[in-house]
């Protein structure tokens, strides 16, 4: 005569307890993981700092100005992935009008490096009264510069660098990244000698 178990557990139940634990193990893995990303890998614009500006060539007459401008920058990605840029620029404004623009080619800035960037591009001529701007100093200033005072009229232009790209970890998270450094730049009208920037 065969006896059955009384206190052997039912396949239904064990199965439910497997689920109810591997459940709970998945939760708390994706918990986990949401925690490292948003502590140790929460994507963060790169840090764009403008070093210098510089006018190579400038020529004013008849109340016009061309120049070619160069300005140098670094770009610091401070994340723990690799920042791959796209579909940036430089744009050059005179009294909010662009007077000059440039493309920024495509390229990648490794976790935790540095790169130094330059841009140089010709700016066709205009007019330095156009619109009347407040910026545009059209009278006598004194401005600090190397060799002392510096005595004449002057003008302002801003520089806008745009970045847009993305930084992708563990090739799953992917996140859109924008940055931007803007400069107010004022420049001697009589040599093409800047007198300063501030960004």
């Amino acid at each position: 005569m065969v006896k059955s178990n009384p206190h052997k557990p039912s396949n239904g139940r064990t199965n439910l307890a497997s689920c109810i634990v591997a459940t709970i193990f998945l939760i708390f893995l994706l918990i986990l993981i949401l925690l490292i990303y948003f502590t140790v890998f929460k994507p963060k614009k790169p840090n764009i700092t403008v070093t210098a500006v510089q006018l190579p060539s400038f020529s004013a007459s008849n109340g016009t100005v061309n120049f070619t401008f160069s300005q140098y920058a670094t770009i610091n990605n401070n994340n723990r992935a690799v920042f791959t840029h796209y579909d940036s620029s430089l744009q050059l404004l005179y009294a909010g009008t662009q007077v000059g623009f440039m493309f920024i080619p495509a390229g990648k800035i490794d976790a935790g490096k540095t790169e130094y960037m330059s841009a140089t591009f010709s700016v066709h001529s205009f007019p330095l009264s156009f619109n009347k701007p407040e910026s545009a100093v059209v009278g006598p200033t004194v401005t600090e510069g190397f060799n002392g005072f510096r005595l004449g009229p002057s003008m302002e232009i801003e520089s806008r660098l745009e970045m847009s790209g993305r930084v992708q970890f563990l090739h799953f998270f992917t996140h859109h990244v924008d940055a931007r450094a803007e400069c107010r730049v004022v420049i001697d009208v009589n040599d093409g000698y800047v007198l300063g920037f501030h960004c």
